[in-house]
């Protein structure tokens, strides 16, 4: 925990994502809970799925374009003061027909997270060094998991036996504690923007947009780099998927919503403990990790398909620690070898791309999810066994052409990693990891 002490500006921000993370899982559960009471339907939780990940590909150009412009801490700020707006509107929700305001109030409260997200990811390597740039992500990721454990958890909790209406309050009181912290993050001063001749396409940022993809599609690696979340999200029918196993196959005491709660406390376990194992066991080089990502897809789909067929409610559990595990894995490399790659005035344009693309699969895996329930009739224990099938291409894909595409970085002028590149030193002894 060397960073946290010694590094202010991080050490603020990582306390803003502490409080604010915890609040989002009161959220999300509620969410869940309040939906499936109101609805009874799978395809609903899919649409609000389709709710929080739309958002981010609507928005990605334009919060990618404001995160590369302007401070990316008053972004952030602005966005935590918003979004505690926002999540207060679910507190007037109490009849079936007003479910069309939690579809408005999740895209709202989204649309606040698609500008938060990029400025937050791209300012990191702007407040550490690029040898503390792993570190610094593993922390944010462990802080990722046990927010997700324990937020799950107790938000399940919370709105099994208090109400949703409590979990919203907090949420909102969380939103406003991280703007307060992350007021006291200090940024370095960015280097001024070349000056042109304003266009209609610059003040619409339009031009910075096509910018930023022509310098990806120069650049085969970071591309690469860029389409491992979006691969992952392919898969991200099983959010969906979790929802209904808490209802129709774990509920926990009869209660759907700690039923939930415990699935996803399962998750942030597994999201926890899987970049711990990937760094003792395949290493911190740059090439050490492009394979842990290719395996961390093998593992995902595996497990996955064993949760789905379990008969077992522990075993369950363990099966989705696992394969989550997988996801926290490449998660967290594929973050850390884009930040290292990627320069730092396009570095909101790419990470504002990769957000969008990741919640554009999010989306549309879950609403498939949902019609495949719904409209078709099939089980979630079978749907579950196909998304984990479905989850093992992109890591083959990734085996498959990984020379491709480092011989073709290497082609256009930069050094292809090789498997004796210097280890990234870290501090992180024995401490978690996060997606």
């Amino acid at each position: 925990m060397e960073l946290l002490r010694g590094n202010r500006s991080f050490r603020f921000l990582w306390l803003g994502q502490v409080v604010s993370q915890m609040g989002d899982w009161f959220d999300t559960i509620a969410v869940y809970t309040i939906t499936l009471r109101l609805t009874g339907s799978s395809r609903s939780v899919a649409l609000i799925m389709v709710a929080r990940f739309l958002p981010s590909v609507v928005m990605g150009p334009l919060s990618g374009v404001v995160a590369d412009r302007f401070s990316q801490r008053s972004i952030m700020i602005t966005a935590d003061l918003l979004r505690a707006v926002v999540v207060l509107g679910f507190l007037f929700i109490h009849r079936p027909d007003q479910m069309w305001l939690v579809y408005v109030l999740t895209v709202m409260q989204l649309a606040f997270s698609a500008f938060f997200e990029p400025a937050k990811t791209a300012a990191i390597p702007s407040i550490v060094s690029d040898r503390e740039l792993l570190s610094a992500n593993a922390i944010a990721s462990v802080t990722w998991s046990a927010m997700l454990t324990l937020g799950a958890a107790m938000g399940g909790f919370v709105a099994g036996w208090f109400g949703t209406d409590v979990a919203f309050v907090l949420d909102s009181l969380t939103f406003v504690a991280s703007a307060l912290l992350i007021l006291s993050v200090k940024m370095p001063k960015r280097p001024p923007r070349v000056k042109a001749r304003l266009t209609v396409g610059k003040a619409l940022g339009v031009t910075d947009t096509i910018e930023g993809a022509r310098y990806v599609k120069h650049r085969r690696r970071v591309l690469a780099y860029l389409m491992v979340k979006p691969a992952w999200g392919m898969g991200g029918g099983i959010l969906t998927l979790l929802a209904v196993f808490g209802e129709r196959v774990f509920p926990v005491a009869g209660k759907t919503a700690t039923g939930i709660g415990v699935l996803f406390t399962a998750r942030g376990i597994g999201t926890a403990v899987g970049p711990i194992v990937a760094r003792r066991w395949a290493g911190e080089t740059p090439k050490q990790m492009q394979n842990a990502i290719g395996i961390a897809f093998l593992i995902g789909g595996v497990f996955y398909i064993a949760f789905g067929v379990s008969r077992s409610f522990t075993l369950a559990l363990l099966f989705l620690a696992i394969a989550h595990c997988g996801g926290s894995i490449l998660w967290v490399f594929s973050t850390v070898l884009l930040q290292r790659e990627v320069e730092d005035k396009f570095r909101g344009r790419v990470f504002a791309a990769e957000l969008a693309l990741l919640t554009l699969t999010m989306a549309a895996s879950n609403y498939f999810v949902g019609e495949l329930m719904d409209r078709f009739g099939f089980s979630p224990r079978v749907v579950t066994a196909g998304v984990g099938t479905f989850f093992l291409l992109p890591g083959l894909i990734w085996f498959v052409t990984e020379k491709w595409w480092d011989r073709k970085a290497k082609i256009a002028g930069t050094q292809p990693i090789s498997e004796t590149d210097e280890e990234i030193p870290t501090n992180l002894g024995t401490e978690h990891f996060e997606v």
